[in-house]
């Protein structure tokens, strides 16, 4: 039977193991603020006095806390990590009063978004060096950065991940992460409560302002000023500026001239379409990660070719397929992955490409293909150029500038003119709304 005395010595013993091998920062902003709460029958409990702290220690070290308790004592059968919010009154204070008035702007990080977590290659390198730079470096060294790239592509990952860094090298920097539309939110309340000086003083006191899916604020003339001034007044004062967007700061329509223009003064990254290399290396380190599940190798391989629309669909396979084998205690096979993903499969094969939309609009006005990218300005060549181009904005993940290069190098405000032209003529024109419903009807089937 452990006695009070002797749990109190293995705690003190743990607690020096633990500060040598995570080192004094993270000891002090993070492992140290742990406290014994209770012991009995061989079952410790340790508490932190915020959920912020617990779900940012369990990933990283609740494994080799409760091994170096077992280390050190045999009767040890398991070691709990809870929230005692009483803690905060403690020496923990500074830190907590810090994290309070950071947490009440921010959004919650997921903390399976690390960098260690995020893999890397041709389609997202610079993307991710670019992050890793803002995250290790003490002063700004660029701003502001801006990440942009398609629907589940990693944006969000690598945002959590330099967030989580950041407060990991130097908890006392407040950081603020959050969506536009939280942004926006938060802004209206305060117009409401008439407390938009505070909200000023909040956002203009992080030494780290994140916001995720900039886009979010298009056309919503009153934030963006807000924004603008927010972004001013934190580069007046050296403070970093993170962003990330479906689209270049360029082709962010609905956004004042004056903020895209602000957007690009630092670094702009973009995450391209993810490879063949890249989608196997996510799989094969995903299936690492499962447990009590084997994925043959020919399956990850045959994800990997079908699957090519973004990381997030090609996750959910996964899971999808480990839930099924789970469930139904049938070994993942090709078969069984055939199968089970049958409707994603379908889905990805039939994605459309800028090519076929030319192809099918230039034989449906019977016009030539050459006419997509030729320079003739006619109207009977002009009109479906354009459909053609509003379709591949509609239909396909390419940026705005990427179109534009396959309409014969156009320029982008090209793209988004004739995006609008045809949004409002369709309105306006039943036979043209039915023109594109059939041809959209057509590259679908």
């Amino acid at each position: 039977m452990l006695s009070e005395e002797s749990v109190i010595d293995l705690w003190e013993q743990v607690r020096e193991k633990l500060k040598i091998e995570a080192g004094d920062t993270v000891f002090n902003n993070w492992l140290g603020l742990l406290s014994l709460s209770s012991f009995s029958d061989g079952k410790i409990v340790l508490a932190i006095h915020s959920k912020f702290h617990k779900d940012w220690i369990e990933p990283r070290y609740g494994n080799r806390i409760r091994t170096l308790w077992q280390g050190f004592n045999k009767d040890i059968v398991s070691v709990t990590l809870i929230v005692d919010e009483r803690l905060s009154g403690k020496n923990t204070r500074k830190a907590e009063d810090l994290s309070t008035s950071v947490l009440s702007l921010s959004s919650p990080l997921d903390p399976r978004y690390t960098f260690d977590k995020f893999i890397v290659g041709p389609s997202n390198n610079f993307v991710a060096a670019a992050a890793e730079r803002i995250s290790d470096a003490a002063d700004v060294s660029f701003n502001p950065l801006v990440i942009y790239g398609g629907v589940g592509l990693g944006k969000t990952h690598l945002m959590h991940a330099i967030a989580w860094k950041i407060r990991e090298k130097n908890f006392n920097r407040k950081v603020v992460y959050l969506s536009a539309e939280k942004f926006m939110y938060q802004f209206v309340r305060a117009l409401r409560q008439q407390e938009t000086m505070a909200f000023k003083e909040q956002f203009r006191s992080a030494d780290v302002l994140m916001i995720d899916d900039v886009q979010f604020i298009a056309g919503k003339n009153s934030t963006q000023e807000e924004f603008f001034h927010t972004f001013n007044a934190l580069v007046d004062q050296n403070k970093q500026i993170i962003v990330s967007s479906d689209r270049s700061p360029a082709d962010l329509e609905g956004i004042e001239e004056r903020l895209r223009s602000r957007l690009g003064w630092g670094i702009v990254g973009e995450i391209h379409q993810t490879t063949y290399e890249l989608r196997l290396g996510i799989l094969q380190a995903k299936s690492d990660d499962l447990k009590n599940s084997s994925i043959p190798k020919n399956v990850i391989e045959f994800l990997a070719h079908k699957i090519t629309s973004n990381i997030r669909e090609l996750e959910g396979a996964l899971k999808r397929l480990v839930a099924h084998s789970q469930l139904v205690g049938r070994p993942v096979s090709l078969e069984s992955a055939q199968d089970v993903l049958h409707d994603l499969l379908r889905a990805n094969n039939r994605r459309v490409t800028i090519e076929e939309i030319q192809k099918k609009v230039a034989d449906y006005f019977n016009i030539r293909l050459s006419d997509m990218s030729s320079p003739r300005r006619a109207r009977a060549v002009a009109r479906p150029r354009q459909i053609a181009m509003y379709l591949s904005k509609q239909l396909t993940s390419k940026s705005l500038p990427e179109i534009g290069r396959n309409f014969g190098g156009r320029d982008h405000t090209t793209v988004m003119h004739a995006v609008s032209r045809i949004d409002e003529l369709s309105v306006e024109d039943s036979l043209l709304s039915d023109d594109i419903e059939l041809l959209k009807r057509t590259l679908d089937s």
